[in-house]
């Protein structure tokens, strides 16, 4: 594991859009996901190298998709898998890992039956049409995953899936109490796997795209508790996966991205296969009042597409900064998703960096750049931080030379605003890297650390890295007791 302080390389280091050749062996990474992970209970984690800093006390939470195939049978697209909640809790005495699926109604069906019940994001129903159609009204012919991210309140672990109603866990356990409504959310309805949590006040941000096709708008107490709703209709039914909080507004980037429903509806195609790239309409612009929920502004610009944002934040001349990890369209990344599981990704979808500026009044873009032309994902920034003022951005990295359709992410990356510089992280050859969570130090909140979890293709075995958020040599190494397949998002609760 190297690291190295540079500026963004040049976009020479872009690979074709497009392999070609003889399919290739599953990729060493793969390993993670081929077989469905196994469950371990609560078990003391070994320190393979370094030591647990003293003011990193908490929980860290991570969920992603444990289970890629039932009874012989591969699901149709990553996002398909069954979710599995990791937690591992530090201490003063040591570490401990566990790991459990979310017992979802789906997941307990599928494993008394061997074999795939329900349609997914990337699976039409396998019964007859009058159930799927019935089902659609009732929201019960669509699998709802629990696999995506975690949200932790005061009493339970909510496991997010966003085309549906969280699922609550017990935040010691995870043990599985049911589908969770908040008491307010009705059966089915969205709430989104990118809730934002406002540092100062504490209250909750969360959306939903419904089969009307509006975005529903969330803004809750700490608890979750609904505080105030609204809905923006929107045209056709877009793909709205994650949107940003920037001072006293939140901002939503509407790609376009629609939903044809008719083959949907038909059983004909599942969600992926229905999602169409209309680049005629481009990128939709809303601007919407933090407190009232009302639309501030909105205002269309070019297209391009983005599954997460880094942070937004109002800047002293009244201007919204903010930044997104972008993709030149839909398509080619859906792709590139979809062959995750077969471990042979021969889409080449390049993300990078960038950084937009917009006048909130009237939701003009006064700049949109690339500042960082490295392929990358899961842009992310200290939680004290979110919607406010920020300077570095953490994002999980191919390595120098690599490229999706080549290996997986192999190295974290910090983007400096006031340098203008990269620091990267190498995780080295056969290590491969997930969302980095940065976590404040509880004795000293200025400084701070970067957690990730790492998997080991020569070792076939999962661990947990432990970085100074400055990057360079991991602090500490530690061993799960059992192979974490590549995940998604997580979230970190501090003692």
């Amino acid at each position: 594991m190297t690291a190295t302080t540079a500026s963004p390389s040049p976009a020479s280091q872009r690979t074709s859009q497009r392999t070609t050749g003889a399919t290739p062996a599953p990729q060493p990474w793969h390993k993670s996901l081929a077989q469905p992970a196994s469950e371990f209970a609560t078990t003391p984690l070994q320190i393979i190298s370094g030591r647990i800093p003293a003011g990193l006390r908490g929980t860290l939470y991570q969920n992603g998709t444990g289970r890629l195939q039932r009874g012989g049978q591969p699901v149709g697209h990553w996002f398909d898998g069954d979710g599995a909640i990791l937690r591992v809790n530090l201490t003063d005495t040591g570490a401990t890992g566990t790991y459990r699926y979310v017992q979802t109604e789906g997941y307990q069906a599928e494993s008394k039956a061997d074999k795939f019940l329900y349609g997914n994001y990337g699976m039409r129903y396998p019964g007859p049409l009058w159930e799927h159609i019935w089902g659609l009204i009732n929201s019960t012919s669509i699998k709802n995953s629990a696999n995506t991210s975690v949200l932790a309140l005061p009493n339970k672990l909510l496991a997010l899936w966003e085309a549906g109603n969280p699922h609550s866990l017990d935040l010691e356990t995870l043990e599985t109490f049911g589908r969770e409504s908040l008491g307010w959310l009705k059966k089915g309805q969205p709430f989104s796997a990118h809730p934002l949590r406002d540092p100062l006040s504490g209250e909750i941000y969360s959306i939903g795209v419904t089969p009307q096709c509006n975005l529903a708008i969330y803004r809750c107490d700490r608890a979750c508790n609904l505080i105030r709703q609204t809905t923006i209709p929107l045209k056709d039914v877009p793909l709205v996966h994650s949107f940003v909080m920037a001072g006293s507004y939140l901002v939503f980037l509407v790609s376009p991205v629609t939903v044809e429903m008719l083959p949907l509806l038909l059983n004909r195609r599942s969600y992926a296969d229905s999602m169409r790239w209309r680049s005629d309409r481009g990128t939709r612009v809303i601007v919407v009042d933090r407190e009232s929920l009302e639309i501030v502004s909105e205002e269309r610009a070019e297209p391009w597409f983005q599954w997460h944002f880094g942070n937004g934040c109002l800047e002293e001349d009244g201007t919204v900064r903010m930044d997104f990890a972008r993709f030149d369209d839909f398509p080619q990344i859906n792709e590139a998703l979809r062959e995750v599981p077969s471990g042979q990704i021969k889409t080449t979808a390049y993300g990078s960096l960038w950084q937009l500026r917009l006048n909130p009044q009237t939701g003009h873009i006064l700049s949109n750049e690339r500042v960082l032309d490295r392929d990358c994902e899961f842009p992310q920034v200290p939680a004290a931080q979110v919607g406010q003022p920020w300077q570095q951005t953490y994002v999980l990295m191919h390595r120098l030379g690599v490229s999706t359709g080549q290996d997986w992410f192999g190295a974290i990356g910090r983007f400096d605003y006031s340098t203008g510089r990269l620091t990267e992280a190498d995780l080295g050859a056969g290590y491969y890297g997930t969302e980095p969570l940065h976590v404040a130090d509880r004795l000293n909140p200025e400084e701070g650390w970067l957690l990730t979890v790492v998997y080991s293709a020569a070792d076939d075995r999962s661990e947990l890295w432990i970085f100074a958020a400055e990057l360079g040599e991991p602090v500490c190494r530690l061993a799960l007791p059992g192979v974490v397949p590549l995940g998604f998002h997580g979230t970190w609760q501090i003692a």
